[in-house]
């Protein structure tokens, strides 16, 4: 090294010591410097000058100099096995549209759509998994992004495209026929629909859908894709479009977006205290906390951070499709190997953490999330606590009572042993199907090799000790943890007893104390609140089927008031009005397609979308009442075409 250059070096004038690398022709290290001071766009391009494409590449990115990385793009394709190489990279970081398009470059075309898929870009994917002979991948592509997206014509175009082109006139049509009429992609929709409607003879319906598109300007050329639509959702930060809100709470708002710089979707986490009277300085703090811990963090089994902006305050974390911990539990039973593996990988996250001087301090199913692969993620680092773990930190009230340990409940001092208490909560709660109480004797009543016939004393010992009263007596940390874990097998099936009780004949009899029969068969009346509830009996697909509706959320869905575990039993709300006795109208017809595209966003079809399930209020809407777990064989087509009947 130069040594004027390495001289500003050891001042810290590291830009003024790049800047002069540069000067003197040592590209090279003028990168390195440039990027030791996070001027990534100025270490890209002195990579770029320096002919080292493939560190110029990321380093553009991380720059957020799009322009410069596609300068950069075509040269790293120059060496197939470097640009493989870097492709992995740019997947592990979470970049993975440019991942793509190096997968892609290379003739790895497999590789490459499930890049661009995991990219939110379900078009290319499909385009190339066609391409590649694999129509059914394609079709599969095309309606996974339709579930989430299922608003978004330019993907149910493309699906119904795709459909007709393989002779599946019948769901093309269905899948047409839900393209908003408000969206650019409504006139290509139906110009793809007039020979659908051809094929099926539907005549009517043919002269219907011309009209339509002779208002909207004639078809349309469909050799080559159409215009996108014209973004109307809101941006926040100038970069980040707004698909919904997520969650909200007195200190911070959640929003999922889309990046279009990275062309990916986001969690976009807004810091709202300073808008809340008293307590915003704490939560202020504990919202820098999450920026320093995550930006410390590198872990396969952490959420990945983003972005910071200063100016919200806001992270910008990796989207985590795959929900919530706590929201799998709801729906279904957990294998003892899966439980095991969700906490070893909790644990493995814990771990680093804490070798890093960070504790977590809420450990629960509602921080632990999956991406859109299942891999389990560590997240909500708001209340961690900083510093030298041969220090304690005094937990006060934070923390989530259930899955807190004693020593946090009784006000006394945290250690890495606290969040190994945490992790055992958890695999206690998916092992037995019991949420762990706090303030009762009988917390941990149920023994996992009472539930699972494949367990045994030595599994219960090892939950139990991660549960330890005492702090001493647990586990000495995380990674010790999750090696006693590791060398006990666990079964890959469900043989639980519990489940057996669920099925056996039991009483559904609420209390007696606060519902009374009433003259209709599974109707009783509530004399606290005085209405009439629907009781059905609580088993395991009853209660996956009763968390999708609440998930959904939609008033002409039949609202679940209550799961009751003490009767076993799910309360439902008894609509008012009589059962449909005429055609629905439009208006009922568009509510009723709306409360089914929320369903089926929770990841639940109907299946029973019939007269006998739909309920006309006193307001004369539409109520769809919640029905026994479909088979196999629903789907959100069938529903959407069982609904299309009604009217």
């Amino acid at each position: 090294m130069d040594p004027d250059v390495e001289r500003l070096v050891r001042e810290q004038r590291l830009v003024q010591a790049a800047e002069l690398a540069v000067a003197r022709g040592d590209l090279r290290t003028a990168s390195q410097l440039f990027e030791r001071a996070c001027d990534f766009g100025r270490a890209a391009r002195a990579a770029m000058d320096a002919g080292d494409a493939p560190r110029a590449l990321p380093l553009a990115l991380e720059g957020k100099d799009e322009a410069l990385a596609a300068e950069a793009l075509p040269r790293v394709l120059a060496d197939a096995a470097q640009a493989e190489r870097l492709a992995f990279h740019l997947e592990r970081r979470g970049d993975h549209l440019w991942a793509a398009r190096l997968l892609e470059g290379i003739g790895q075309k497999l590789p490459a759509a499930r890049a661009f898929e995991r990219a939110g870009d379900g078009l290319r994917a499909s385009q190339i998994l066609e391409s590649s002979g694999d129509v059914v991948a394609a079709a599969r592509v095309l309606e996974a992004q339709a579930r989430r997206e299922p608003l978004r014509g330019e993907v149910l175009v493309a699906l119904g495209a795709l459909l007709l082109r393989y002779g599946k006139t019948d769901a093309a049509v269905r899948t047409l026929q839900r393209v908003p009429a408000s969206t650019v992609e409504r006139r290509a929709a139906l110009t793809l629909m007039l020979p659908a409607f051809d094929r099926l003879g539907l005549q009517s319906a043919r002269v219907e859908a011309a009209r339509e598109l002779d208002a909207l300007g004639g078809p349309v050329e469909m050799g080559t894709p159409g215009p996108r639509p014209v973004a109307v959702r809101s941006r926040v930060f100038g970069r980040y479009e707004v698909v919904r809100e997520v969650a909200s709470s007195p200190s911070a708002r959640v929003l999922e977006c889309f990046d279009g710089v990275k062309n990916e979707r986001v969690a976009v986490k807004i810091f709202a205290g300073h808008e809340t009277r008293g307590g915003g300085r704490d939560a202020f703090a504990r919202f820098e906390r999450e920026v320093e811990v995550l930006g410390s963090l590198d872990h396969p089994n952490i959420v990945p951070l983003r972005d910071y902006v200063p100016e919200g305050p806001a992270l910008v974390l990796a989207w985590m499709s795959g929900g919530t911990l706590e929201g799998r539990i709801a729906k279904e039973p957990v294998t003892p190997a899966r439980a095991v593996e969700i906490t070893r990988a909790v644990l493995g996250a814990l771990g680093e953490a804490h070798r890093l001087g960070i504790i977590h301090r809420d450990v629960k199913p509602a921080n632990v999330l999956f991406d859109d692969a299942g891999v389990t993620r560590l997240g909500d680092f708001g209340v961690a606590h900083l510093g030298d773990l041969s220090a304690t930190a005094t937990a006060g009230v934070i923390g989530t009572l259930g899955y807190m340990s004693p020593e946090q409940r009784e006000g006394r001092p945290a250690t890495v042993r606290s969040d190994v208490y945490g992790a055992g909560a958890m695999l206690w709660e998916m092992l037995t199907g019991e949420k762990p109480q706090v303030g009762s004797d009988d917390t941990l009543r149920v023994r996992p090799s009472a539930v699972h016939r494949d367990l045994d004393a030595r599994h219960d010992a090892l939950v139990l000790r991660m549960l330890a009263r005492e702090a001493d007596e647990r586990p000495e940390d995380a990674f010790v943890t999750r090696s006693l874990l590791g060398a006990l097998p666990w079964p890959d099936t469900i043989e639980r007893t519990a489940i057996a009780r669920e099925a056996s004949p039991k009483s559904v009899r609420p209390a007696t104390s606060r519902l009374v029969r009433s003259d209709v068969e599974g109707v009783w009346r509530d004399r606290l609140l005085e209405r009439d509830v629907v009781v059905l009996p609580l088993d395991a697909p009853t209660l996956a089927r009763a968390s999708a509706f609440a998930r959904a959320g939609h008033r002409a869905l039949q609202t679940v008031l209550r799961v009751d575990r003490e009767t076993s039993a799910v309360w439902l709300a008894r609509p008012s009005g009589g059962p449909l006795a005429t055609k629905l109208r439009e208006s009922q017809v568009r509510m009723l397609r709306e409360a089914l595209d929320r369903l089926h966003a929770a990841g639940e079809s109907h299946g029973a979308v019939d007269a006998a399930h739909v309920v006309v209020d006193d307001a004369g809407d539409a109520v769809l009442l919640f029905a026994p777990a479909p088979g196999p064989t629903a789907t959100p087509d069938l529903d959407h075409l069982a609904l299309a009947r009604l009217a």
